[in-house]
């Protein structure tokens, strides 16, 4: 979420017909468990009837609206509620992913559209007993990229403990996160749309065979900061039970943006709209397209955040979690071992050379300055394969793992926390990406969610890898229903305490304890952060 991981993003209709009259089920029922029953294909929401899909084991529900269409005179609004239907809605197939550029890799084909507020419901094809508990996954993508629909939950949502995965859309950027001064909107109607959706799921769950008091909200990157911005946030407050963070330090640098810091982006934007009269900005911002509107916005990874705005974010999370001013609801935290390892790999990937003993200390010195000199001693380029690894560490642990341990011994003081390493040697990648042949890339930014979802974005996973996720869903799917790990035929996980920091590592043929503080040279990284 800095400048230097911004780089990471440059590597990688069912048709309404009269079959809408009866249930539909497709794909192999038989998949399902003997003695369960077949949960329905329509179901009735709070809104009107939605008429879904059954594929293997799996049953979802595609494209349902839990808000109004924020557009037109709705455009950077807060979101309102959804007119109710009385005919079934088609909900066999995904609609409109949120406006956003589409210059990165993660970008949506087409750039999404402002009429945006849509969720997708994954569940088993069949329960035996009991309401499943609720899982709310909020995607990534720097707050300005990515949709829900692109996770399909199904081997989450079936996993050993089995859960409701509900995967959802939120504003992005300048339609999401937009302070500009002038402007009369809220900043953090991104926040404000997760907000709404977690409402939805409490109207709803129970339809779906989901229990509404035992909602667990997920998040990845951007998702993942999001989730700590809802651990602070008000107005979420009794809509969640558990919280899972993957790649997010809550107490780090990269969580939120000051109203200060928004607005001087946001007048950046305004500018380059054509819409720099301080006396007109409101209205000529929204007399500009959706097309106009991201042309304007720019792109990257660093333009929007949540806005401690006093009200909906009344304080940077990273203050907030440290002094025990949050929900204080069970935690799964954890990252991936190798978080830099593609930025590492990007010039040996686009040149072809890979990086040198003098070129890593080149870029080691571009990026501490005075402190070059002792990075340099503590990581040195001879205890690595290659200069790129040795660089790869060195971003991952300063960037990443420091945040990562620094939030959950802060967490760990006021809640339950667990804590993981996800650290495959050999995980897959992105799709159709090059690798560099120096060294491994390991398991790098995201790539954990190749285990927990389908998502084109990745290569298919491995015989191996492929039973390193069914452990991994199934441990994510108990801490849903449980708020542990532990459970039959799992390998123990404890708890991270303040005491005991335990960190469970995640590999195949490799799940333990792992000393992540020593791995990632935290004690070097807090000492030189207080010696400045």
């Amino acid at each position: 979420m800095t400048t230097t991981k911004s780089r990471f993003a440059l590597l990688g209709a069912a048709i309404v017909s009269a079959t809408l009259a009866a249930p539909v089920i497709t794909g192999g029922l038989a998949s399902a468990r003997p003695g369960t029953h077949v949960l329905p294909t329509r179901v009735m929401t709070a809104e009107g009837p939605v008429q879904g899909a059954v594929a293997g084991a799996a049953r979802t529900f595609q494209g349902i609206p839990y808000s109004a269409p924020p557009t037109g005179e709705r455009r950077w609004k807060e979101p309102q509620p959804v007119r109710p239907w009385s005919a079934p809605l088609d909900a066999r197939s995904p609609k409109n992913a949120c406006a956003q550029p589409t210059d990165q890799p993660i970008s949506i084909e087409g750039g999404g559209s402002e009429d945006c507020l849509y969720l997708n419901v994954t569940t088993p094809a069949g329960r035996t007993t009991g309401r499943l508990p609720v899982i709310v996954w909020i995607h990534g993508g720097s707050f300005t990229y990515g949709d829900g629909a692109t996770y399909r939950a199904a081997k989450l949502a079936a996993a050993q403990q089995g859960a409701m995965v509900v995967t959802i859309n939120y504003r992005l950027g300048a339609f999401g996160f937009l302070a500009a001064p002038g402007l009369r909107a809220p900043a953090n109607l991104g926040l404000l749309d997760q907000q709404a959706a977690l409402k939805w799921v409490k109207r709803n769950a129970t339809a779906f065979g989901g229990d509404p008091r035992d909602v667990t909200i997920m998040g990845q990157s951007g998702g993942g900061y999001s989730v700590c911005a809802q651990l602070v946030s008000p107005g979420a407050r009794g809509l969640f039970s558990k919280a899972i963070v993957q790649s997010a330090g809550c107490v780090g640098p990269d969580g939120s943006f000051t109203r200060t810091q928004a607005e001087t982006n946001g007048l950046a934007v305004a500018e380059a709209a054509g819409c720099d009269d301080p006396r007109t900005v409101d209205s000529c911002l929204r007399h500009r397209s959706t097309t106009e509107l991201n042309k304007a916005s720019g792109s990257g990874h660093d333009g929007y955040r949540p806005v401690v705005d006093g009200k909906t974010l009344p304080e940077a999370p990273s203050q907030a979690i440290a002094a025990g001013r949050f929900t204080r609801v069970p935690v799964l935290h954890g990252s991936t071992h190798d978080e830099m390892s593609g930025p590492a790999g990007l010039d040996e990937i686009m040149t072809g050379r890979p990086l040198t003993a003098e070129g890593y200390t080149k870029k080691v010195t571009e990026q501490f300055g005075k402190d070059a000199p002792a990075v340099l001693a503590e990581y040195p380029v001879a205890n690595y394969p290659a200069p790129g690894a040795a660089l790869s560490a060195v971003l991952t642990d300063s960037e990443w793992s420091t945040a990562a341990l620094d939030t959950q011994r802060a967490l760990a003081r006021y809640t339950p926390v667990y804590a993981y390493d996800f650290a495959e040697d050999r995980a897959p990648y992105f799709k159709g990406v090059p690798r560099p042949a120096s060294f491994s890339l390991g398991t790098g930014h995201m790539i954990d969610l190749a285990y927990l979802f389908d998502n084109d974005l990745f290569e298919p996973l491995d015989a191996a890898q492929a039973g390193l996720s069914d452990t991994v869903t199934a441990y994510w799917s108990r801490f849903a229903s449980t708020g542990q790990l532990n459970g039959q035929g799992l390998p123990g996980w404890k708890q991270f305490t303040t005491r005991g920091p335990y960190v469970q590592r995640l590999a195949a043929g490799r799940i333990g304890q792992t000393d992540f503080a020593a791995d990632h040279h935290y004690a070097f990284w807090n000492a030189l952060a207080l010696s400045r």
